[in-house]
C-alpha cells in the first residue's frame, strides 16, 4: 500500500515538472487616423436679415390733396412710372400766375431798357442832366433783376407741377402703399416704400471679438434655416466702424448670386471664417484631431499616442493645444504631417504597446 502511495507522488512530480507552455498576448486594433497641416482657421455663424440691395421710402416734395394712385401694393414697376398724382389746380394756377409775372417783368424791361438807351444818347449830346441819366440807368438795372425773379419764380412753379406726381426711381416692387385718393398729404410724408431689383444683401451684426478680421474679400457662406438646401455665397461691401447694441458693428454682405425664392426680411445664416489665434497667442499652421484623440494627464498637459509603423508601438506624446472647433481639437505643436494617431480608447492603451491598424489601410506600411 505504501508502495503504491509512493508510486503515486512521483508520477505526479513528474508532470508537474514539465514546462508550461505561454501564449503571446493579443495585439490590440486601434482606431487611426493620419493627420495633416492646415490653416488656423475659425468659424463663426451669425444670424442676419436679408434686405433689398435698393429700397427706398418715396413722398412727394409738395403739399396737396391726392387725386390718383396708379399702383398697388406688390405691383412691379419701372423707372420713371406715374405711381401717384396730387390735384393739379393750385399747381396749374401757380403757373400761370408765375408765367403772367415773368411777361409783365419783361414789358417793364423793354419799358426800362428804351428809357435808358434814350437817356444815353442824349447824355452823350449834353442834353440832359447826368442824374437823369443815372436813375434810368438804375430803372434799367432793377428791370433786369425783377425778370431775373419772375423766372426764377416760374421755375419754382414748374417744378411743383412736376412734384406733384410721383414717379419710380427706379425698376423695382411696390412693397409698402401709405395713401389713398382724397387724402391730403405733406411734403416729405411717405406714401409709398418701393425694393429695387439688383438684389438682395444680407444685414448683420458682428461681435467686437471679431470685427477686426473680416475684410472685403472674405467669400461669405450664406444659408436660410427655412431652406436648409439653399446655400449662396456674398462678400462683405459695408462695415461698421461703431459699435451698436451689444458692442456689435453692422455689417452688409452682398449676395454673388440671385434666387428667385428670396424675401425681404428673411433669416439668414452667414459664415465667417477668420484667422484663428491659440490660446497661447499661436496663428500659424496648426494641426487638428478629433476631442477621442486627446488624453489628458497631470498638470493639465494633453497627450496623443502616436503610431509606429516600423515597429508598430505606440508612442505617448505631449501636444500643445489651442482651441477645439467642432469637435476638433487644434494643435500646434507636437505632430507632424503624415503621421498616425489613436482615434479612440485612449484610456485603455499604454506607452510602447504593440497594436495593429483597423481596416486595410496597414497595408501600405508593411
Amino acid at each position: 500500500m505504501r508502495l503504491l502511495y509512493v508510486v503515486a507522488c512521483i508520477i505526479t512530480l513528474v508532470g508537474c515538472s514539465k514546462e508550461i507552455e505561454h501564449s503571446e498576448p493579443p495585439i490590440r486594433p486601434i482606431a487611426w487616423t493620419a493627420v495633416k497641416t492646415s490653416n488656423f482657421e475659425q468659424v463663426r455663424t451669425l444670424s442676419g436679415i436679408v434686405a433689398p440691395v435698393e429700397n427706398a421710402s418715396l413722398s412727394f416734395e409738395v403739399n396737396g390733396k391726392v387725386e390718383k394712385v396708379f399702383v398697388k401694393l406688390g405691383d412691379t414697376v419701372s423707372k420713371g412710372q406715374p405711381l401717384a398724382k396730387l390735384n393739379q389746380l393750385t399747381f396749374q394756377l401757380s403757373f400761370e400766375s408765375a408765367s403772367a409775372q415773368v411777361k409783365q417783368a419783361e414789358a417793364t424791361l423793354q419799358e426800362a431798357q428804351n428809357e435808358y438807351e434814350r437817356y444815353k444818347t442824349l447824355s452823350e449830346q449834353g442834353l440832359v442832366s447826368k442824374s437823369g441819366f443815372d436813375n434810368s440807368k438804375s430803372a434799367f438795372e432793377s428791370a433786369k433783376s425783377a425778370v431775373d425773379v419772375a423766372n426764377a419764380q416760374l421755375n419754382i412753379a414748374r417744378k411743383n407741377v412736376q412734384d406733384s406726381e410721383l414717379l419710380a426711381p427706379y425698376d423695382g416692387v411696390i412693397t409698402k402703399r401709405l395713401i389713398e385718393p382724397s387724402q391730403q398729404v405733406a411734403a416729405g410724408q411717405s406714401v409709398f416704400e418701393i425694393e429695387g431689383q439688383h438684389g438682395f444683401e444680407v444685414r448683420v451684426m458682428v461681435p467686437e471679438s471679431i470685427i477686426h478680421d473680416l475684410n472685403s474679400d472674405m467669400t461669405l457662406k450664406v444659408t436660410y434655416p427655412v431652406m436648409p438646401q439653399l446655400s449662396m455665397k456674398g462678400h462683405i461691401s459695408e462695415k461698421g466702424t461703431r459699435a451698436e447694441s451689444a458692442n456689435a458693428f453692422p455689417v452688409t454682405v452682398i449676395l454673388d448670386e440671385e434666387n428667385a425664392v428670396l424675401r425681404a426680411g428673411m433669416t439668414a445664416e452667414v459664415e465667417f471664417v477668420y484667422q484663428g489665434v491659440g490660446r497661447t497667442g499661436y496663428t500659424g499652421p496648426s494641426i487638428r484631431i478629433p476631442v477621442s484623440a486627446l488624453g489628458a494627464d497631470i498638470k493639465q498637459k494633453a497627450f496623443v499616442f502616436v503610431f509606429d509603423p516600423n515597429t508598430q508601438l505606440l508612442e505617448k506624446r505631449f501636444v500643445q493645444t489651442e482651441n477645439v472647433i467642432n469637435n476638433q481639437v487644434i494643435i500646434s505643436n507636437g505632430l507632424k504631417d503624415d503621421e498616425i494617431i489613436a482615434t479612440a480608447g485612449i484610456a485603455f492603451l499604454r506607452d510602447r504597446q504593440k497594436v495593429s491598424l483597423l481596416d486595410n489601410a496597414v497595408q501600405r506600411f508593411n
